[in-house]
């Protein structure tokens, strides 16, 4: 009964066209912000920043980032793997050549070289779409990865070919190396997390966003009404390699601390991240969150039950994991294509509708 419309009066027209018109959902929204901000740094543990929060925030970018170039503009990427590996020995780079520069500006800049390495592969979708544009990504993501793993100059000439973040603070705290305490990596990603995901919400609700979907469902109508093919196809793949290379900057510099490309970044990287905003839901921002949070939370429930309850070996909850992910995937594609998102959204209207037939 507390889920209505009814009451929630709109005086203007901004109102009315907010994220969340409804008030419970503002509230809502206001809390989880609220917990992840005000709550969880007090009671972070090493466990539940490493095993949980840590990877969820960082897939939870990449994942937003895949999500607008595949769910919202209709071109399909399997180099979400390269690209991040983009944003991680970007960061290298960029803290080892230059070590007054802060974190914040080393990760923005490593988003920003992602972009323009996956505005140049996102040419070929000028002529190709479907399962060759999706040959082509894939194409980066092996030839990415050979860059990486085949020119010294990436790596420092390390003999192991493995890379390290350097020791790096803000305002006094630790946010990388050994020394850094979880809390501060924490609130580090999910100011970035905060951040991005409002950017993104706002970006595929204006102008922008309304080419990209355009694009997405007819891009013959799409520039028969005035869209310009090369600029949205080529904002997509941008917008969205830069996503990616945050998520693959933070993934390094923050959440793992040393990589090597062939092992962090490899072609299951890509279709991990592709499967979170297929379970989660494609052209959804809250399907993104609910993808990278079911990824993630799949392998610890996982070795809770099989390996810790039942005492079996943890390889075989391992491919457990292999094949309810392949089961989920089949059967959202089947029964639901929107994936976590729609159910989410079909259970709200249903509860604002009740005890009314739906």
């Amino acid at each position: 009964m507390f889920y209505r419309e009814a009451g929630d009066y709109k005086t203007s027209y901004a109102q009315d066209n907010q994220t969340f018109p409804i008030a419970f959902d503002r509230y809502r929204y206001y809390f989880v912000v609220a917990v992840g901000f005000a709550l969880l740094p007090f009671v972070m543990t090493d466990y539940l920043a490493n095993a949980i929060l840590l990877p969820f925030l960082i897939y939870a970018i990449a994942a937003i980032g895949l999500n607008i170039l595949v769910g919202y503009c209709g071109q399909v990427s399997l180099g979400t793997g390269g690209f991040m590996a983009v944003g991680a020995y970007t960061s290298y780079k960029l803290m080892t050549a230059f070590p007054w520069m802060d974190m914040v500006s080393v990760t923005l800049l490593s988003g920003l070289m992602t972009a323009i390495v996956g505005m140049a592969f996102g040419l070929p979708s000028l002529r190709i779409k479907g399962f060759y544009l999706a040959v082509a990504t894939l194409a980066a993501q092996f030839f990415l990865v050979w860059l990486f793993n085949r020119v010294p100059w990436f790596f420092n000439y390390s003999a192991s070919g493995q890379i390290s973040a350097p020791e790096r603070s803000m305002f006094g705290w630790a946010i990388t190396g050994p020394a850094a305490n979880p809390s501060v990596k924490y609130l580090f990603c999910l100011l970035f997390v905060f951040v991005l995901a409002w950017l993104a919400r706002n970006l595929t609700r204006g102008s922008i966003g309304r080419q990209w979907m355009s694009i997405r469902d007819m891009d013959i109508a799409a520039e028969i009404i005035g869209v310009n093919p090369l600029r949205a196809k080529l904002s997509a793949f941008a917008v969205s390699s830069f996503y990616v290379g945050i998520a693959g900057s933070l993934f390094f510099t923050v959440y793992l601390g040393a990589v090597e490309v062939g092992a962090s970044f490899g072609i299951q990287k890509s279709f991990l991240v592709l499967f979170m905003i297929i379970i989660g839901g494609l052209g959804s921002i809250f399907g993104s969150f609910a993808g990278a949070a079911f990824m993630v939370l799949l392998p610890v429930a996982l070795t809770r039950i099989f390996a810790d309850g039942f005492g079996w070996d943890t390889a075989l909850a391992r491919h457990i994991e292999f094949v309810i992910v392949g089961g989920l995937i089949m059967f959202f594609l089947i029964v639901e294509p929107h994936g976590l998102a729609r159910l989410w959204a079909l259970a709200k209207e249903k509860l604002r509708l009740w005890p009314f037939p739906y």
